[in-house]
C-alpha cells in the first residue's frame, strides 16, 4: 500500500496479540474453486455433509466434497468407474475407508476429494481482525493449499494400457524407475559354438561405480522421496469435524445459507481476541530489524 505525501490520517488502531489457539491456527486456501465450500443442495437434502480427516506427521489434510447426483449432471456409468478406480486406489495406499452400509453395493464416485499441499513460508503469517476499535492479531502456524486428487485415474489407465498389450505391462506402466546406483545386468548374446580347446576361464567381478554427475545424488534424493511416501501411507487417518453450512427452504423454494452456530466455533472464534490489557514493549531497534532481512 503506497501513501502519498498528502494522504489524511483517518485513525490509530491499537494492537492486540494473542497466541491462544497456536498452533492450531491454519490458513486452507482453494485456488481452484470458484464458488464457497459447500456441498449441493440436491446433496444436502439427501442428508450427505461435508467430511474431513488428517495425518497429523504427514501434516495432509482431505476434504470429502459430495457431488451433485442430479440425473442431468451426474453419469451414473462413468462413476461407478471411477469408483472402481478409487476403491483399488485407496486398498493400494492403505486408505481404504470402512463404510459397513455399502459393501455390498457398487463402488461409485460419491464425493471430491481436495488434497492438501503445505506451502513453505517465508517470516510469521497472522490474522487480523478488527473489532471494537482495536486491531487483534493472532499467528498463523501452518498454510495449506488443497485441490482435487485424482489419483484413481492413474489406476484406470494403467489397466487400459495392459488391456491394449494383450495383458502385458506396457514400458510405462506403474512401478518405480531403475535405481542408477544399482549395477544393471551385463546382456547376454548368444554366439557360435567354440570348440572345446578354445574353452578359457574367466573371472568377473562388479564394483558400484562412484558418482559420476551427480547419479548417486539423485538416486539419494529419489530413495529419500519414495520412504517419505512410504511413511505416509501407512500412516492413518483421522477423521475431523467439518463445520459445514447448512441449507434452509423458503416459502419460494429459493435456498439461502445459514452459518452453523456451535459451542466449539463460539469458543474457539473468541479465543482470537485478545483479553489483556497489557502493553508490550519493542525491544529490537530499526537497525536489528532491518539486517534481518533477507537480501536487503
Amino acid at each position: 500500500m503506497d501513501v502519498e505525501e498528502n494522504d489524511e490520517l483517518v485513525s490509530v488502531l491499537p494492537i492486540h496479540y494473542s497466541e491462544s489457539l497456536s498452533p492450531n491456527l491454519h490458513i486452507h486456501q482453494f485456488p481452484l474453486l470458484t464458488r464457497p465450500l459447500q456441498a449441493p443442495p440436491s446433496a444436502i437434502l439427501s442428508g450427505k455433509r461435508i467430511n474431513a480427516r488428517i495425518k497429523h506427521r504427514s501434516r495432509r489434510i482431505e476434504i470429502h466434497v459430495p457431488v451433485d447426483t442430479r440425473p442431468e449432471v451426474y453419469n451414473v456409468e462413468k462413476s461407478k468407474e471411477f469408483g472402481a478406480g478409487r476403491l483399488e486406489d485407496d486398498r493400494e495406499k492403505n486408505q481404504e475407508r470402512v463404510d459397513k452400509n455399502r459393501e455390498d453395493e457398487d463402488p461409485r464416485v460419491s464425493e471430491v476429494r481436495l488434497r492438501s499441499e503445505e506451502i513453505p513460508r517465508r517470516g510469521v503469517h497472522v490474522l487480523g481482525i478488527v473489532r471494537d476499535g482495536k486491531l487483534h492479531l493472532h499467528p498463523v502456524q501452518e498454510t495449506h493449499q488443497l485441490r482435487p486428487t485424482l489419483t484413481y485415474l492413474d489406476i484406470l489407465s494403467r489397466k487400459n494400457r495392459r488391456s491394449r498389450g494383450g495383458g502385458s505391462d506396457s514400458d510405462s506402466d506403474d512401478g518405480p524407475p531403475p535405481d542408477p546406483d544399482e549395477v544393471a545386468p551385463v546382456p547376454t548374446t548368444k554366439k557360435e559354438k567354440k570348440a572345446a580347446g578354445d574353452a578359457k576361464e574367466v573371472h568377473v567381478s562388479a564394483r558400484k561405480s562412484e558418482d559420476q554427475g551427480g547419479q548417486s545424488g539423485l538416486s539419494t534424493v529419489r530413495r529419500e522421496m519414495l520412504q517419505i511416501i512410504r511413511v505416509e501411507e501407512d500412516e492413518k487417518w483421522e477423521d475431523l469435524q467439518f463445520c459445514d453450512v447448512t441449507v434452509s427452504r423458503l416459502q419460494n423454494l429459493h435456498f439461502f445459507l445459514v452459518l452453523i452456530s456451535t459451542d466449539q466455533s463460539s469458543v474457539a472464534f473468541e479465543s482470537v481476541f485478545s483479553q489483556s490489557d497489557e502493553v508490550l514493549e519493542c525491544s529490537t531497534n530499526i537497525s536489528t530489524f532491518l539486517k534481518s532481512i533477507d537480501g536487503l
